[in-house]
């Protein structure tokens, strides 16, 4: 009965409450984006105070990322037993103590443990958001939506930009200045937190955790759906174990091929931009571009401005995205994502070791529009074709990937720029765009307009 009610809504059209529920579940990425990118821009006034040596440098940029990694598998295991409403919530209540408590800390060690920390709520509500987007809406929008995170990303590291640039312009005080851009992210997760907490479970999570009566009602309010094949009462649902999530995705060839393609996409992505990207602002003022001659804070301001427009086209990037999904496939647009951010990372490398500034700023933009498409459906992928039981656990381990791979990065790069030089680092790092581009060419079934099919051998017909 589970599996026929499953069935239904997985084809149901959605309401106006469903897709107000996925849109409250992508802006999660606005809060991540600002508290991953605005420390981007306020590491020079954190070295300033705190001399880091740097590795302790690559601790304080990649703690997130490795809280992160903890939280999405932590959060996806305890949303698929406890529920979605429970764990969005406890969430954002952690990230807003966390976020404020960053602008106290007394030394670098300090900094480095709540950065580490506040990875954890982040990790964990992104994983349980997908699931609850995956669950909430119909097909199609569904996956529109959950392709919105490179967008949403793209909005908040704009406004880290601008926000961290008009402080900077006012001139406060250095010492202030990062610890209240740190802190500042607590005031729209304040905002999201409010705004969810009149969101319903998903029925899905109801009806896969026995609770049939009040997954009947969400199911009207959701999607206009009485569920008459569920009896009025709750039953007891044997909890499905960790390793069933593995055995079931292996024993279906679709699921298998997306799955596989999920975790190599979103782990060179991960690694692709938080390498490079993360440290584009560094990378800008150490090559002198948006340098006016006006001075040290002139410079920065400068720079800040460019980067602010590079990260105005990868919003736009992220927008266009998941609408050249419905006109060329998952597929396509990943191929396309890694291709371009295969070569724009090249024209960097080049430009770099030429020092020509515009040329580093045209690959930097070809990178960003590349890679806001590339990343934009790794997570969809891998949610879209988890079993219902599983969406949460599945969404967290494909969500592992990304951040263990940005932990990578964001620690590794600086290590690698040292001794390679930033040529070297960044050809290294194009390499991983390749992969990503052979990986969705050979590996990546075409997805878009999928449906799973609860206990079926073969998911859907689809396209190789």
């Amino acid at each position: 009965m589970s599996d026929q009610a499953t069935d239904v809504l997985l084809n149901k059209n959605g309401t106006s409450s469903s897709r107000r529920g996925g849109w409250m579940m992508i802006a999660t990425i606005l809060i991540e984006a600002w508290d991953l990118y605005a420390i981007s821009f306020v590491l020079v006034f954190i070295s300033a105070e705190y001399h880091p040596t740097v590795a302790q440098l690559g601790l304080v940029t990649a703690g997130v990322q490795g809280g992160a990694l903890v939280g999405a598998l932590l959060g996806g295991y305890v949303a698929d037993r406890l529920g979605r409403k429970r764990v969005f919530v406890l969430t954002m209540v952690l990230f807003i103590v966390l976020a404020i408590a960053q602008g106290f800390s007394q030394n670098v060690w300090d900094l480095i443990i709540l950065r580490v920390l506040i990875g954890i709520p982040l990790g964990s509500d992104i994983s349980n958001g997908y699931a609850y987007i995956m669950e909430s809406m119909s097909k199609g929008s569904r996956e529109v939506m959950g392709s919105r995170w490179q967008f949403m990303f793209g909005l908040g590291e704009v406004f880290s930009i601008v926000v961290i640039t008009v402080m900077y312009m006012t001139g406060m005080d250095h010492a202030v200045l990062w610890r209240v851009a740190l802190a500042i992210g607590a005031i729209p997760a304040f905002i999201l937190l409010l705004a969810r907490l009149d969101l319903p479970e998903t029925p899905l999570s109801l009806i896969q955790r026995g609770k049939f009566t009040k997954a009947k009602e969400v199911s009207l309010r959701l999607f206009d759906e009485p569920l008459d094949m569920l009896p009025n009462e709750d039953v007891e649902i044997e909890r499905p174990k960790v390793g069933d999530f593995l055995r079931v995705t292996w024993a279906d060839r679709t699921r298998r091929r997306a799955t596989i393609f999920g975790w190599i996409s979103n782990a060179c992505q991960g690694a692709e931009f938080t390498a490079f990207g993360f440290y584009l602002p560094v990378i800008l003022v150490s090559a002198g571009v948006g340098v006016v001659g006006g001075g040290a804070a002139a410079n920065i301001t400068g720079t800040n401005f460019v980067t602010a427009g590079i990260y105005v086209l990868a919003t736009i990037s992220g927008l266009v995205a998941p609408i050249m999904i419905t006109k060329i496939g998952h597929r396509g647009v990943s191929m396309w994502g890694f291709g371009l951010a295969f070569v724009g990372l090249l024209i960097g490398a080049a430009a770099l070791g030429a020092n020509i500034q515009w040329l580093i700023v045209l690959g930097a933009c070809v990178l960003m529009w590349g890679h806001y498409w590339a990343a934009s459906n790794g997570m969809t992928v891998v949610s879209m074709v988890a079993p219902a039981r599983f969406r949460a656990t599945a969404s967290g381990f494909g969500y592992v990937f990304v951040k263990a791979a940005s932990f990578f990065g964001a620690f590794v790069f600086p290590l690698m720029t040292a001794s390679w030089g930033k040529v070297g680092a960044t050809v290294a790092v194009s390499a991983l765009s390749l992969i990503g581009f052979l990986s969705a060419k050979f590996i990546l079934p075409e997805l878009y307009g999928y449906v799973d099919r609860e206990g079926a051998p073969e998911a859907a017909e689809l396209k190789a």
